[in-house]
């Protein structure tokens, strides 16, 4: 049971439920998409609000288009909705291995991205491949791209209708690494979303440190050929943007020999796809 009372409302087009946002200003009001997470903190007293604004009622943040230039992703649709796509292979990947498959029909791919957690691994096929992410606020719609950046850059009274993706990434050689503590599905130690586009890895990582990045710093070792896979390995660790982090599932130490090891394993398994 949710132990605080709240308003609740379900705007079925984008602009009211911009504009509840706008006029509930002084109340602490929450976006509800797929609703695991809030009601997950909530029990637990982690998280309050005053008023609720479900968006699973608009159309636009239910769409699945793939023109085969772009693939559009309603911020509301479930994450199993978007393996069952069959759109970006990495992605489905990525997503599969997040939660079992009943959490899967209820956690949304907007709601995954903008999640509490620090790993949030579903972002890593969009770092990658720079997906755009559509805005919707008061006065404007407008995109943003993630590029290597983690955070959703939103402003008060925004919320994310849609990803946006380029095409091409879906079809490009990746690979998927995923380590957990005791089970395929859960939290993990350490994640790897990788593909390779004309020779050249671009990487990202969730687990390890306290957030999702892509480093281009780690990515130019990892592609410098003049060196041993285990050198850029090594060479490409010397990067890593924030500590290592350390918790009940794993030491940092022990975090990053899993690290070595998959990034090892990457070099060999994307230099072999792009023969």
């Amino acid at each position: 049971m949710i132990p605080f009372d709240f308003e609740y409302y379900r705007p079925d087009n984008v602009n009211d439920a911009v504009g509840l946002m706008q006029s509930l200003g002084a109340k602490k009001a929450s976006i509800f998409c797929g609703g695991t997470e809030f009601i997950t903190f909530a029990k637990n007293n982690n998280i309050q609000a005053e008023a609720i604004i479900d968006i699973k009622g608009i159309p636009e943040c239910h769409e699945f288009i793939d023109d085969g230039e772009q693939i559009v992703l309603g911020a509301a649709l479930t994450l199993n909705e978007v393996i069952e796509a069959g759109c970006f292979p990495l992605l489905a990947e990525t997503i599969r291995r997040i939660a079992n498959h009943t959490s899967r029909n209820k956690i949304t791919i907007g709601g995954h991205l903008n999640s509490r957690l620090i790993y949030r691994e579903g972002m890593l096929p969009l770092l990658l491949s720079e997906a755009k992410l559509k805005i919707a606020g008061s006065d404007r719609e407008r995109l943003i791209s993630l590029g290597s950046s983690n955070r959703l850059q939103l402003e008060p009274g925004e919320m994310v209708t849609q990803i946006i993706i380029d095409k091409k990434y879906a079809s490009l050689p990746f690979f998927h690494y995923k380590k957990t503590r005791c089970s395929k599905v859960g939290y993990p130690l350490v994640t790897i979303a990788a593909v390779k586009e004309q020779d050249k890895i671009t990487v990202a990582f969730s687990g390890i440190c306290s957030s999702p990045f892509r480093s281009k710093e780690m990515e130019s070792a990892l592609n410098d050929d003049s060196l041993s896979p285990s050198a850029r390995v090594e060479k490409s660790l010397e990067h890593l943007p924030a500590p290592v982090i350390e918790d009940f599932q794993g030491s940092a130490e022990y975090r990053k020999f899993i690290l070595k090891n998959g990034l090892f394993l990457m070099i060999k398994d994307l230099e072999a796809a792009a023969k």
